[in-house]
């Protein structure tokens, strides 16, 4: 079954925030994602420039258009900026009974007002009663009860009012705005308190947070989901969605719904395309076996680099010699070669276009080979250069375009040379070109 889910609110030029973000959220978690635009802004991420409300008859004609042929599983609102949008919004949840989370926005990222304060009233008692969800921020729930949010205690007795005088089904009182190592979600259904907890991440890129966070109730609860399990996938959700924050714009950069899909797609991209790099060079074994060090070859591959944060980024294997031929010693995998997933990692930092690296023997030879087929090489102390404090000497001649980088070791290390590529199966490709003319060629 395709459940679907629709977002009531705002539209973000800038893309970071309103359907804009929802969208995103709703297609990232596997629901068909519809809209009912209430607002267009003129928005990017330091300033709101214009706001335009769409005509009630235009909203009104939006929603019924989308209930009364596609049907809806769960709806959330956004940007509601007036009394009457707000009415007519709470008459037909009322009257088509859907599922609904109230995202009460009422200033955007860069501070701009997103709802008049004569509508907050019209807020409290017609839409926060239709309910199913409310999630309100620090100064939101603030705003809406009356209470000075100051502890985890406060969270949970203005989450409780909510419920419990104001009329929502729950609520989830989020704890960004809110100080500590930790960022702590309370939410409060059917008299029971629940934490949701995550590391606090020091960002810029957070704009959207709130729209995508309840996008993402909405999708859970679109498929069927308790309120306490979609809150907490939700908060999984915004959590890897912030991580993952884009640096875009002079202000407040986005947050990034797709890392949710991104990371484990390209994961998987990377995996099979080290089983097929491994499969190519076991079968051109001939060429490859000389080239094999005393300890294993490895061949490593990390995600793109605004996700490659750490050795858990990176997939490889080790590959050794065996019977004139090459054998990889176990499935590639991510987080198991450390010391070339570092190793790769530092190089990304130069240059983010190096995706892929192999590691194969040193000599004089093999120097003569690579300088014939005039691939772009360097020779530096790259190991030993990571032992003693970073590779910042060698910046320049890191970020230039790379084929091979030289390494004559040190103490306790031995002698390799690293090819270097934008995937494995490139990086394969230039080894099986060096193990050919290593074992074939002849000084020209």
């Amino acid at each position: 079954m395709i459940r679907k889910a629709l977002t009531i609110a705002g539209s973000d030029s800038g893309g970071g925030a309103g359907i804009q973000a929802d969208l995103k959220t709703f297609a990232a978690l596997g629901v068909h994602g519809m809209s009912v635009i209430t607002s267009i802004t003129a928005q990017n991420t330091y300033e709101v420039r214009a706001v335009h409300d769409v005509p009630l008859d235009v909203i009104k004609a939006q929603f019924e258009a989308v209930v009364e042929d596609i049907g809806v599983d769960a709806a959330k609102t956004g940007m509601l900026s007036n009394s009457a949008i707000i009415e007519l919004v709470a008459s037909l949840i009322s009257k088509y009974g859907v599922t609904l989370v109230v995202d009460p926005v009422m200033i955007a990222k860069s501070g701009a007002p997103l709802l008049r304060e004569d509508a907050v009233d019209t807020l409290v008692k017609r839409l926060i009663p239709l309910a199913t969800v409310i999630t309100p921020n620090k100064p939101e729930a603030e705003r809406l009860s009356g209470i000075k949010i100051s502890s985890l205690d406060d969270a949970k007795v203005v989450a409780k009012k909510l419920v419990e005088e104001l009329g929502a089904k729950a609520a989830v009182v989020k704890g960004g705005h809110m100080s500590g190592g930790e960022s702590i979600d309370v939410l409060y259904y059917e008299g029971r308190f629940y934490e949701f907890r995550a590391p606090r991440i020091e960002s810029r890129n957070t704009h959207g947070t709130g729209c995508s966070f309840s996008a993402a109730i909405t999708a859970e609860l679109a498929k069927g989901r308790s309120i306490p399990e979609a809150v907490k996938l939700a908060k999984e959700f915004i959590t890897t969605a912030i991580m993952y924050g884009l640096p875009i714009g002079r202000g407040y950069g986005p947050i990034n719904p797709t890392a949710w899909q991104l990371i484990p797609a390209e994961k998987f991209n990377i995996l099979v395309e080290l089983k097929n790099s491994v499969g190519v060079l076991e079968s051109s074994g001939k060429y490859v076996n000389p080239l094999i060090p005393e300890t294993p070859s490895y061949i490593v591959m990390a995600l793109p680099k605004h996700y490659a944060r750490d050795i858990n980024a990176v997939a490889g294997t080790p590959i050794v010699r065996l019977w004139g031929s090459v054998k990889a010693v176990v499935e590639p995998g991510f987080g198991v070669c450390r010391e070339f997933g570092e190793l790769l990692l530092k190089v990304m930092e130069f240059n983010p276009d190096v995706r892929a690296l192999m590691s194969i023997k040193y000599n004089e030879k093999l120097v003569e080979v690579v300088s014939r087929l005039g691939f772009k090489k360097l020779s530096i102390g790259l190991r030993e250069a990571l032992r003693s404090g970073g590779l910042g000497i060698y910046s320049e001649e890191l970020s230039k375009e790379l084929d091979v980088i030289f390494d004559e070791g040190g103490w306790g290390l031995e002698p390799l040379t690293m090819v270097l590529g934008r995937n494995s199966l490139e990086v394969t490709e230039k080894v099986l070109k060096i193990g050919r003319e290593y074992v074939e060629g002849k000084e020209r």
